[in-house]
Order: C-alpha cells, then sequence, then structure tokens
C-alpha cells in the first residue's frame, strides 16, 4: 500500500463514504424518514463500512486489518441490500436504486481488493 499514509487515502475508504453519502441523502427521503426502522438499519449499515475500515487501518497488522475489512465488506453488502428493499417498498425510484447499487458494487469491488491485498502481502507490521 505505497503512498498510504492514512485511513483516507484508501480507495475503499472514500467509495465506502461515497456509499454513505449516497445512503444518508435516501435516509432523507419522506418516506424512508417514516420507517423509523428501515432508516436507522440503511444509516447504520453504511456508516459501519467507512469506520470499520479506519478501525481496521489502525490495527496495524493485515490480519487484524483484513478481518475490519471482512465487516465492513458486510455492511456495504447489507446497504445493497437495504437499497433493493427500498425499492421493492417504494421509497427509491428505479434510477435512484440502480444508482445505490452501483456505488455499492463500486465500494465492494474496492475493498475485495483490499482484502486480496492483505492477505496476500507479508506482515511486516507498520510502526
Amino acid at each position: 500500500m505505497q503512498g498510504v499514509w492514512k485511513f483516507e487515502d484508501l480507495v475503499a475508504w472514500q467509495l465506502a463514504v461515497q456509499l454513505q453519502q449516497l445512503a444518508d441523502k435516501y435516509c432523507d427521503k419522506p418516506a424512508v424518514k417514516r420507517d423509523f426502522k428501515f432508516r436507522n438499519q440503511l444509516s447504520d449499515s453504511a456508516a459501519s463500512a467507512p469506520r470499520n475500515i479506519a478501525e481496521g487501518f489502525g490495527r496495524f497488522h493485515h490480519p487484524e486489518f483484513a478481518r475490519f475489512a471482512r465487516i465492513a465488506k458486510g455492511s456495504e453488502e447489507e446497504v445493497l441490500n437495504h437499497f433493493l428493499d427500498a425499492k421493492r417498498k417504494g421509497y427509491i425510484t428505479l434510477v435512484e436504486c440502480e444508482d445505490g447499487l452501483h456505488a455499492a458494487r463500486k465500494a465492494l469491488k474496492a475493498v475485495n481488493g483490499l482484502i486480496r491485498y492483505l492477505d496476500n502481502t507479508p506482515d511486516f507490521g507498520r510502526e
């Protein structure tokens, strides 16, 4: 991960934040605001991914970081599911759903790449 000095430099974190911002935008829609449980689940799962990538980055060792990246991946999958659910419930339009799915899949691709890197690179720790 040359050129990565802080978690904000990670593309996986950046895309997770973009996904979170889109989810937050959808959470502001009146129909979603009325469904408190759904809104809270979407908001929390979207916030979980960048939070876990940041925490994993601070763990210093690849196996620990990879564990947190996998948790972030699970959260991004959950967000993707929430977008599909929001479309089924009529909370968001088809275009909004497609935008959400695209953002989630981009974030998932990046976090999968991070996990592969962490699993396949010798861990020398960071000081």
